[in-house]
C-alpha cells in the first residue's frame, strides 16, 4: 500500500522565488535564508518519494474574491506556473497523478470532506516556491505533485481543527490506495507576518519557535488554537500555519512522536519570519 514516510513544513514567501530566480542567493541579505534550506535539498535527493501532497494557498490568481473553495485538489497530469505580475518563474510545468488524485478525492470526500476538484488548476508561488527551495534547478521536476489549496486568504476559513481531522482523512486515504508509493506531504506558509494595516511588518519570534514545539510534540492540542491568537500574535497572514496542521496530522499516528531531521528559523526575508521543518515518521510505522 502507499505509505507517508515524511512531511516537510516550509514558508512560500514570493521574493524567495525571486531572488532565488535572479540568482541573488548569495547576496548578504538572501544568503542566511538558502543557508537553512542547504541541508534538506540533500536530503531530498537522498529521500525523494514517489508523490508529495503539497497543502498551499492559491494567491488569488485561480480563485478571487468572488469565488473561493474552502479545499480545492488538483486533479490534472501538470500544472501550469502562474504570471503573478512580472511572467510566469521560469521553472519546469509540474507533473501531477491524476490516479492517485482521483483516489485521494474519493476516499477524502468520502470521510465528510467536501472538496473542490480543480482539473484545469495554474499554480502560484505557494506551491512553485517551496519546489524550488528544496529541489534547486531542475527540469523536469524528479517527482510528481498533488496540490491541495486551502483558503487561508477570506474569511471564513477552516480551523486548525478542521485541518487536522482533513489530514488525518488524507492518512486514512493514502493508507487505503494499492499501489505502493511512497508519498511525502508538505505543509506551505506563514510564519509570522502581515502585510497591511498598521502592525504591517510584524514577526513574532518567540510565539513562531513555541509553534514549531507544539507543532512537532504536540498538535492535537495545538489544532484547537483559535483564529483569533494566530491573527493576534502572527499577523493576519499568520493564519497560513493551519496548514502545516494538515501535513502533521497526516504524517503519522496520534500519539507518536515524529524524528526531527531538520529545523530552521530566520528573520527577516522581506518582513516575513522564515520557519522550516522536515520530519519523517517513526520507524516504528
Amino acid at each position: 500500500m502507499a505509505k507517508i514516510t515524511a512531511s516537510v513544513y516550509t514558508s512560500h514567501i514570493p521574493a524567495v522565488g525571486v531572488a532565488w530566480d535572479l540568482k541573488k542567493t548569495a547576496e548578504d541579505y538572501w544568503k542566511p535564508v538558502f543557508a537553512g534550506y542547504e541541508y534538506s535539498k540533500q536530503w531530498q535527493k537522498e529521500n525523494k518519494p514517489d508523490v508529495i501532497i503539497l497543502v498551499y494557498n492559491d494567491h488569488t490568481n485561480n480563485f478571487g474574491f468572488d469565488l473561493i473553495p474552502t479545499f480545492a485538489l488538483g486533479m490534472n497530469e501538470e500544472f501550469i506556473p502562474c504570471d503573478e505580475g512580472w511572467g510566469p518563474r521560469p521553472i519546469p510545468n509540474v507533473p501531477g497523478d491524476q490516479a492517485f488524485a482521483s483516489h485521494l478525492a474519493h476516499s477524502v470526500i468520502e470521510q465528510g470532506f467536501d472538496l473542490t476538484l480543480c482539473y484545469e488548476l495554474g499554480v502560484d508561488h505557494g506551491l512553485t516556491v517551496p519546489l524550488s527551495l528544496m529541489f534547486g534547478d531542475v527540469d523536469p521536476w524528479p517527482v510528481k505533485v498533488i496540490p491541495l489549496h486551502v483558503n487561508v486568504v477570506q474569511y471564513p476559513v477552516p480551523s486548525g481543527q478542521r485541518c487536522y481531522d482533513l489530514g488525518r482523512a488524507i492518512r486514512n486515504a493514502v493508507a487505503a490506495y494499492d499501489e505502493d508509493i511512497n508519498v511525502h506531504i508538505w505543509g506551505t506558509g506563514g510564519m509570522s507576518h502581515q502585510l497591511q494595516g498598521p502592525r504591517a511588518g510584524l514577526i513574532n519570534k518567540e510565539w513562531d519557535n513555541q509553534f514549531l514545539d507544539d507543532l512537532i510534540a504536540d498538535p492535537k492540542t495545538l489544532a484547537k488554537k483559535p483564529h483569533v491568537e494566530y491573527v493576534r500574535e502572527a499577523g493576519s497572514e499568520g493564519i497560513e500555519l493551519v496548514m502545516w496542521l494538515i501535513a502533521r496530522a497526516a504524517m503519522c499516528e496520534e500519539g507518536q512522536q515524529p524524528v526531527v531531521k531538520h529545523r530552521f528559523y530566520h528573520v527577516p526575508a522581506s518582513n516575513t519570519a522564515v520557519g522550516h521543518l522536515i520530519l519523517e515518521a517513526p520507524s516504528s510505522e
